[in-house]
């Protein structure tokens, strides 16, 4: 099964590389096992943090290849902050009470932001590497941040507006594929339909039915 993994692998194109976890073995048992949502959610919050603070800990050290390490620190930092999010939306579309873990979230955002907006306004020489992924991260943390603020029944409201309208666009995508594939069909039953022939008659080129014709 290795072996052949292995071909595939080297047979895809290098753009097409498999998306990196950016959680640990580790991390995503832990993950698994907590069932309940204020749990689960700390949890995310606590795996980014520790991202954050490897961010902080590779900038205290001047080192030759640390831009790549700081680059995928911040890409699994904001890809647990968007789980984190999403975690939340669910809990709430299901009515379960998340209080204790939203509060939790958001005073730890709180200090977040503050270490990655200083990072983007005194950046080191090798900045230009994960650029792009600390403006990422600022605003993924930025938009967490104000969903926290607003009350949960409404953010849970919010989610279940967004739920019904995305499953509509669905529905209204199929209905319109069921539609064109039906008129292709008809399309193609009408090309292919064979040309009506004339029945035959055993009346002679001029003749008329009624008796008719050219009479010598």
């Amino acid at each position: 099964m290795r072996t052949l993994l292995f071909g595939v692998l080297l047979a895809a194109p290098l753009c097409a590389q498999p998306a990196r976890d950016f959680l640990t073995t580790d991390e995503t048992e832990q993950i698994r096992e907590a069932q309940e949502p204020n749990q689960r959610i700390a949890l995310y919050a606590n795996f980014a943090k520790e991202r954050l603070d490897l961010v902080k800990n590779l900038l205290s050290k001047e080192k030759p290849g640390r831009s790549i390490l700081i680059h995928d620190a911040l890409e699994d930092y904001q890809k647990i902050i968007d789980a984190l999010d999403n975690v939340i939306d669910d809990a709430l579309q299901r009515k379960r009470d998340i209080k204790q873990g939203v509060a939790y979230v958001s005073k730890m955002e709180k200090d977040m932001l503050p270490v990655l907006q200083k990072l983007k306004d005194s950046p080191p020489p090798d900045a230009a590497r994960y650029e792009f992924i600390l403006k990422d991260a600022i605003d993924t943390t930025s938009d967490s941040i104000d969903g926290m603020k607003g009350d949960t029944d409404k953010r849970a409201a919010e989610v279940e507006a967004r739920e019904e309208k995305e499953k509509q666009a669905i529905k209204d995508t199929l209905s319109t594929g069921d539609k064109k594939a039906a008129d292709d069909k008809k399309t193609d039953a009408t090309e292919d339909k064979p040309a009506q022939k004339k029945p035959p008659t055993l009346y002679r080129k001029g003749e008329k039915k009624d008796g008719g014709g050219d009479k010598n």
